[in-house]
């Protein structure tokens, strides 16, 4: 998958939230997007999933233009600000009703998702007795469970403890390497730094910086393992 914006700019109720954007995304990467509350992250992340419209500029899927003749990206799992799902049901049945819409996802692959994100497929508790961390655990498998070739998530590791952040780590380098392009927006500089290949510093809606990897960081450094 190959996603460019260019030019992109979004001005709701006067104010520029997205001032100018423009950048190019491929699959096999991670990238990150760092700036403080109301820089624009959340917002270009809706855009890039088809949520939002730009007010002017374009953003192509694949050279296919979002809004014209394409709804949304196509393949993609995202999970944007809090998760939210049905509070009467388990984990597993809340999946299986996401799942029904596009008929992708297998019994299989949702209870092993589940397991991947540190969950338990039999679990008989509801949504709204999940404590905070479950909630973002089982966030992060709707936005995974069918294994799509677009990922965004916002702010992964909120609530999880050091094993959740863990297997948030292998889980999206995982897909990375298996070709999913990976969009990452996290306040916790460290963290963004590890899994990100490239880096966009976002600050009053525009592009302020762009950095990649230079080197691989070492174990003691808190680099990949």
């Amino acid at each position: 998958m190959r996603i460019n914006l260019s030019h992109v700019t979004k001005v709701i109720k006067g104010a520029v939230v997205l001032d100018d954007m423009s950048m190019t995304l491929a699959g096999g990467r991670i990238y990150g997007l760092r700036g403080p509350n109301g820089s624009g992250k959340t917002m270009l992340m809706r855009a890039i999933c088809g949520l939002i419209r730009p007010t002017s500029g374009e953003i192509a899927i694949d050279d296919r233009l979002l809004g014209k003749g394409l709804a949304f990206p196509d393949s993609t799992g995202a999970l944007i600000e809090n998760p939210a799902f049905l509070p009467q049901y388990t984990a597993l049945q809340n999946l299986r009703l996401l799942a029904m819409i596009r008929g992708v996802a297998t019994e299989a692959s949702l209870r092993q998702t589940l397991t991947d994100v540190g969950l338990r497929a039999d679990d008989q508790r509801v949504f709204r007795k999940f404590s905070l961390g479950m909630k973002q655990r089982l966030g992060i498998a709707a936005a995974l469970m069918e294994r799509p070739r677009l990922i965004v998530v916002d702010e992964p590791t909120n609530g999880l403890d050091r094993d959740g952040v863990a297997q948030l780590r292998g889980l999206l380098t995982r897909h990375r390497d298996e070709g999913a392009l990976v969009v990452l927006a996290s306040h916790d500089r460290a963290e963004l730094e590890f899994l990100s290949d490239e880096v966009f510093e976002i600050s009053e809606g525009r592009l302020a910086a762009h950095h990649g990897r230079t080197e691989e960081p070492t174990e003691s450094t808190g680099g990949r393992q």
